[in-house]
């Protein structure tokens, strides 16, 4: 955006306002008096680290959440939105973390089930219009279960525009992208207020931040703590000084060597609906080492973690720890000290509604370690407060019981570690164990892997983020379309990875 344009924008009215949001859960404070505005035509970055509020400011907005204090301005008048559906209303459009589609239906029929108002010719010519007239490009025919992430993106940005979205909000947008598919989607975004709608981009990435945006705030504790400012005046070091108040070290990588081999894999196949999704694969990963396995999404990543986790059905063979473990279930490769931290952690690795404490002690619970007739409530919670001082697990009160949908997603993280890199924990898969947190829980769960190792563990490492990546493993190897691209090598070109990743190699 140039400048008179970021000139014109500022000088532009408010087509939001919120004054004086308060609320809180229990006894805790997650928005204390917070002010924030957005203005038609422009970018308004919301960052901050994760549990700062950022989210739950926009599930006000959005009418999912009612503050205890404040008011929600639109276009200069107050509005009282108690639901989504009010909001869609009155002309917000919110794209969440976890996409609200419907997985078998295709996009098109996503579209029609969301706009059930309207006729089926008018969702279709409003789809067709705004794709053209905003280049949003988006498969509309296929099953969104058999999309990638960016994809499946696009088409919730094209739903809230087929509703009617004047405002969209967009929750950490970039956290299930790669680097080449977040540039497009901020473009895009670029894109959208150049059309003239208010863009609101929660997010805790500086890079973004900076390239995308005209404003910026930072939340920091629940509290406004820079309002508003142009992004062209401050800097990254200033915003990251505002959002974290301190300086987070860089986990320490000792030195290691690598010992027995931990886990062989050799010629895992896997199909999902009849088509070849895992072709082949051949891996080893040893004690005391990081394999870094990276790719861009959905070229089988996830179909290679449940295969050696037990998950679901895979041709091909698996030892772990010497031990041939093809034909046994989860239970039995858990035994061996497998363990397991899947991308999805509030779908895949936590029960919401149930408390911290449930969460933290279930692994053990079915081993038995509480009783194998009836529980011992006092232990369980003794184990739920070891964890949670060790862990350092923010937000969850002595005893555990506050329900661990309420956590923070780096809190809840933490609570997937603490339950999962237990003493006896042998091969640890992590499947983008990062993503969507903030740099210091970051930091915290790479420090967390790192520890593990250190201890003899070995790391399957699965991610998108080719910066974690080559921080972190000690060997990396390429998945491409189902396929090990390359064998795992100890340090490869940034440029050579990024050619098999997409494939060109």
């Amino acid at each position: 955006m140039t400048e008179r344009t970021r000139q014109d924008t500022a000088s532009a009215a408010a087509a939001l306002q919120l004054r004086g949001i308060t609320k809180t859960f229990g006894a805790v404070r997650v928005l204390d008096r917070v002010d924030f505005d957005a203005r038609a035509g422009e970018i308004h970055a919301l960052l901050g680290e994760n549990g700062a509020g950022k989210s739950t400011l926009m599930n006000v907005l959005n009418g999912i959440y009612a503050a205890d204090a404040g008011v929600v301005v639109l276009a200069g008048a107050p509005a009282a939105i108690r639901s989504p559906a009010q909001a869609t209303r009155a002309g917000i459009g919110m794209v969440h973390q976890s996409f609200r589609l419907v997985g078998p239906f295709t996009g098109r029929e996503n579209l029609r089930l969301a706009a059930s108002h309207l006729a089926w010719s008018e969702v279709d010519r409003r789809a067709t219009d705004l794709m053209a007239r905003i280049g949003l490009e988006a498969p509309l025919d296929v099953p969104v279960a058999r999309l990638s992430m960016a994809e499946q993106q696009r088409i919730e940005i094209l739903k809230a525009l087929v509703l009617g979205a004047r405002m969209l909000v967009l929750d950490e947008p970039t956290a299930v992208l790669t680097d080449a598919e977040a540039d497009r989607l901020l473009a895009l975004m670029r894109d959208l207020a150049g059309a003239g709608l208010a863009i609101v981009l929660i997010t805790h990435k500086l890079r973004e931040v900076m390239a995308a945006g005209d404003r910026v705030s930072v939340l920091r504790r629940g509290r406004m703590v820079m309002g508003g400012v142009a992004v062209s005046e401050t800097s990254a070091a200033d915003l990251s000084l505002a959002m974290i108040g301190d300086h987070v070290p860089e986990p320490e990588r000792p030195e290691r060597m690598r010992r027995a081999q931990l886990m062989e894999a050799r010629g895992l196949s896997v199909h999902r609906h009849g088509v070849p999704a895992l072709r082949g694969v051949d891996l080893t990963v040893h004690a005391g080492e990081i394999l870094g396995l990276v790719g861009i999404g959905g070229n089988g990543q996830r179909e290679l973690a449940e295969a050696i986790l037990g998950l679901c059905p895979a041709e091909g063979q698996i030892w772990l720890d010497g031990r041939q473990v093809s034909e046994e279930g989860v239970a039995a490769r858990r035994a061996l000290g497998l363990r397991y931290v899947p991308a999805d952690r509030r779908q895949d690795a936590l029960a919401p509604n149930m408390p911290v404490a449930d969460n933290l002690v279930a692994a053990a619970v079915q081993r038995g370690e509480f009783g194998r007739w009836a529980l011992h409530p006092s232990a369980v919670r003794a184990r739920a407060d070891r964890l949670i001082g060790a862990f350092a697990i923010a937000g969850a009160p002595r005893g555990g019981r506050r329900p661990v949908r309420l956590l923070s997603g780096g809190n809840a993280q933490k609570v997937v570690l603490a339950r999962e890199l237990d003493p006896a924990a042998r091969l640890i898969v992590a499947h983008s164990p990062t993503q969507g947190l903030d740099v210091s829980a970051q930091a915290f769960v790479h420090s967390e892997l790192l520890r593990a190792v250190g201890g003899g563990a070995g790391v399957l490492l699965i991610s998108e983020d080719l910066e974690e990546i080559m921080r972190l493993a000690d060997r990396i190897a390429v998945i491409s379309r189902g396929r090990i691209s390359t064998g795992a090598q100890p340090r490869p070109s940034r440029e050579d990875l990024g050619e098999l990743m997409l494939g060109h190699a």
